[in-house]
Order: structure tokens, then sequence, then C-alpha cells
């Protein structure tokens, strides 16, 4: 019989070996890691940061700056039915397309680099609204030399404030931009000169023209001699306000921000720095809402560099705000018709721009999919409530009608024994209603009632099957809401009153006649 016998005296030889191998293999992952480590350190000290990271370099991050870091990407653009190209080809000076789409047809170079990713500086500029949509990168902004007030405050915090305070004063070298490809430096050489703003960036009827004194601003200076304590990657708009607390010149200010991004083809929605010193408003849910993300310039603790910034025009030199002063035709039609059937007459960008708002609130744009009248009519009286709108507001809002509660409280009882349909009076109270609630209201809305007032721009939501009974004093006839109404395609029906009283039994009758319109 045979035994085996096993020799347990190799047995701690071969397991040291083992131990050996594994602290080899170790060791070289070790080595390994460190290096690509240090090679990574080594890229991110010398190189510039990527595309779609925002950086901050040179100093300690600070808990401002964090905030800006938490944007790393930025928000894609919503489906829009009414979405047409935004093709940059001429247009008639009078035409819809050249008043509210991109008529920005005039390119001006102003600086060139050969590098394709590389932007130099350009301006778009539109013969129609005798205004430019201009866009450049490598931009250092220094907050240090910008003249206004921090902004962003709490409104309770800054009561009595000035305008003047606000408005942004800009020193020399408060926005710098590296020089092109050839360009020559002389030390202090401007961007623009005023020959160049005259042409391009008119004053107009604007005293204080924020565009205008941010582009003289504007150095030039010598490769390498850009020095930044921080870096945005992202496009980013650079947007000045006025009338901020106005749901109406906001609304052109919106408007103004989001046809600059189509003009210049933003992939996403950009971020935005406020060049104000201006106040929170309860409107800057809505600028959150649209754009990637919000910051004000002074926020800013130092020096900060734009690989890419976007000046939109003041809201002032939009259509929507030029139509109270200069005459053209434009009829709102549905963007598939005007796709079958271009007219030079016909607009479908307000519904467009319209869809863009109800879109990154969550609603509904999709027009076949707001079922109105089934259970009965909403019938929206859209009203003025005192509040404190911004540092120099008393909280009193001007009257445009000396009996909106006894309007009100006459369509209620009206309403209430109305018996060819059922029909609920909303009290459009918006002054302190969360924005969605505000859209909701329009878009459930199979008539829209109110005096002369900022609420009813919200007609730029409105369904195209909207009914629009405006009352009108004659110490306050002016045609905006007519305007947007005609721009949207809206079926618009004036009262005109000679004073500011209106006759209840006068706007129950215009109503009345509206809902049997509609089969009721």
């Amino acid at each position: 019989m045979m035994h085996t016998t096993i020799d347990t005296r190799r047995k701690p030889k071969r397991s040291f070996r083992i131990f050996l191998f594994f602290l080899l293999i170790i060791f070289i992952f070790f080595l390994f890691f460190l290096s690509h480590s240090l090679t990574f350190l080594s890229i991110h000290r010398t190189h510039q940061p990527p595309n779609n990271y925002i950086a901050v370099t040179g100093r300690q991050l600070t808990h401002s700056d964090a905030a800006v870091s938490s944007f790393p990407t930025q928000k894609p653009w919503p489906f829009l039915p009414s979405l047409l190209p935004w093709r940059a080809h001429r247009t008639r000076l009078d035409s819809c397309e050249g008043y509210f789409g991109n008529g920005y047809t005039e390119k001006v170079d102003l600086l060139r680099r050969e590098q394709k990713k590389s932007l130099g500086f350009r301006c778009f500029y539109s013969e129609t609204l005798l205004s430019s949509v201009c866009e450049g990168g490598r931009i250092r902004m220094d907050p240090s030399k910008i003249v206004m007030s921090k902004g962003g405050e709490e409104l309770e915090t800054v009561i009595g404030r000035g305008e003047e305070e606000e408005l942004p004063k800009f020193r020399i070298g408060a926005f710098q931009i590296e020089q092109g490809d050839g360009d020559r430096i002389v030390k202090g050489k401007r961007l623009v000169d005023t020959q160049f703003l005259n042409k391009y960036l008119p004053i107009g009827a604007i005293g204080h023209h924020t565009m205008r004194d941010l582009l003289q601003s504007i150095e030039i200076v010598g490769r390498g001699q850009l020095h930044c304590d921080q870096w945005i990657e992202n496009p980013t708009l650079l947007v000045t306000r006025f009338e901020y607390a106005n749901v109406f010149h906001t609304t052109t200010d919106w408007y103004s921000a989001y046809a600059s991004s189509r003009v210049t083809n933003l992939p996403k929605r950009p971020d935005l720095v406020f060049l104000d010193g201006h106040c929170k408003t309860q409107l800057e849910e809505t600028w959150n809402a649209l754009f990637s993300s919000l910051r004000y310039a002074k926020n800013f603790t130092n020096s900060v560099c734009f690989r890419h910034a976007i000046l939109p025009p003041l809201g002032y030199d939009m259509a929507m705000f030029k139509a109270l002063s200069e005459s053209f035709i434009c009829d709102g039609s549905a963007a598939v018709t005007l796709k079958q059937n271009p007219d030079d007459r016909k607009t479908a960008r307000i519904s467009e721009f319209g869809e863009m708002i109800k879109a990154v609130f969550g609603l509904t744009v999709d027009e076949h999919e707001v079922v109105k009248g089934v259970s009965g009519h909403a019938v929206l009286f859209v009203r003025r409530e005192d509040y404190v709108a911004h540092p120099r507001h008393d909280g009193k809002v001007q009257s445009r009608l000396s009996n909106e509660e006894e309007i009100y409280d006459a369509l209620k009882k009206w309403s209430s024994t109305y018996t060819k349909c059922r029909i609920n009076i909303i009290n459009g109270l918006f002054a302190h209603m969360p924005m969605k609630d505000q859209l909701l209201a329009f878009q459930d809305a199979s008539v829209v009632i109110g005096a002369h007032g900022a609420g009813l721009t919200h007609l730029v939501t409105a369904t195209k099957n909207t009914k629009v009974i405006e009352i009108i004093s004659s110490h306050y006839n002016r045609p905006h809401f007519k305007f947007i109404s005609e721009w949207k395609g809206l079926e618009y029906h004036p009262i005109y009153l000679d004073g500011s009283y209106a006759p209840p039994s006068l706007v129950i009758d215009e109503l009345r006649s509206i809902l049997q319109s509609l089969g009721c």
C-alpha cells in the first residue's frame, strides 16, 4: 500500500511569494493612478476649463461662487408647436418677421478670430427695429467698475432707494475683450466708437441707453492679458432692465432675451446676468423659469470672464413697445399656415413666445389639448390690486376703472342666474399670485375682461379661441392689448368709456353677446 507524503515545509515559501506578488501589483497600480492624477492636475492648472464647466481659478472658492458652479449644464429648449426657423435672410422692413422675428440680417464683425470655436465680437443689426443683437467671446467683466447698487435684495430692505442708484454706470474697462487675429493693439483701444453706435445702436427716445454705454466701456487687451478670477463657459445673456416690476415692460425684456437667444442660434437656454442693481420682484420667478440660471453682476466678488456673452437689445427696442409709436400691421396666424403660405402681414411669433412661457412652467402648449366650455365657461375678470411694486412705489395702484368692484359684483350676480350655460367668474387678483396660477387662469378662460392694466399682457399666452373685452377709460386710451390680441389672432371687443365709470349693464351685454356666439 502506497502512502502519499505532503511536504508541509514548502507551503510557507509559496505563500510568501504570492504575498510579494500582490504587493508588487498594488504598488504598480499606485504608481499608475498617481501619475495620472498629477497629469490631470497639471492640465487643469495650465489650460482653460472645457465647455459646459464653470471654474473658479486663482483664489479660494467662495459660497457665492459655489452657487454659480451648481449650474454646469443648461436647460434644453422646450417643444413649441408654433416655432418657425429663425433664419437670417433679408426681410421687408415693414414685414412681421422684420418686427418680431429675425430681422437682424446685417452682420457686422468688429473683431475676428481664426479659431473655429473661438468667437470674436459681432453685432446683428435690424433696420426695422433700428437696434442690434451683439455677441462676443473671451469677455472680462470687472464688477468694481460698474457703479450701481448690489441688486437682488429683498424689496423691504431698500424702500426709498432712487432709480439712479439701480441703473449701471460703466467705467472704462468695466468690460474687456481679448484681441482678435491680426489686431494691432493700442493701449486703451476701445472696441467701438461713436460712429458705430450711432449707426447700429442709435439712442432714439431712450435717454439712458445702457447697451450703448456698455459697448463704449469695452477695452481691447492683448493676448494673455485677460486676467480672470473666474471663467463662465456657458453662453450668458447680459441684461439691463428698466421698468422691471411692470409685467408689460418685463414681457418686452423677456421677448428681447428670447429673440436674442434664437438669433444667435444658441443650442440650449442661456444663463443670465442682470447688469442692473434692481431688487427682487415677483417677476424674477419667470426669469428663472425661462433661462438656465440667474445672477446679478454685483454679486460676483471678483472679475469674471465669459466664453460667450450675448447683449440683447433693451425692451424699449422691441416691436411690442415700438408699436405704441409706430404703425405696422401684423395679424396672428397659425405657424402651420405660414409654413404653407408665407405672408409678410401675418405672424406666429407671439404665439411661439407665449408657448415658451407656458412650457417652462409645465403647462400645456398644444391647443388641441385645451378644452373649454364642456362643463361651462370660465370668465376671467382681470383686476388691479394695491401692492408695493418697487422701492419708490407707495403701494397704491392707479385705477383705470372707478367702479371695478361694482362690475365684479354685478358679473357674479348675473352669472348665477344665467340659465343657458354654466358661467364661472374668476376674480383675477394677480399681485400676489404665483405666475403659474396666473397663466392657468388665462389658459382656461373662454373670455378675458379687464380695464387697461399690465395684467392683460398675459394675453400673449392665451389660446387662439379666447375672447377679449377691454374696458377703456378715456384717460387711458392706449392700444397695448388691442395689438397683442391682433398679433395673437384673438377676437377683441373694446368698450370705450367717457371717463372711468363703466355701467355694469354695458359690460354684461357685451359678455352675453360673446357667450351667445359660443353657443351658450
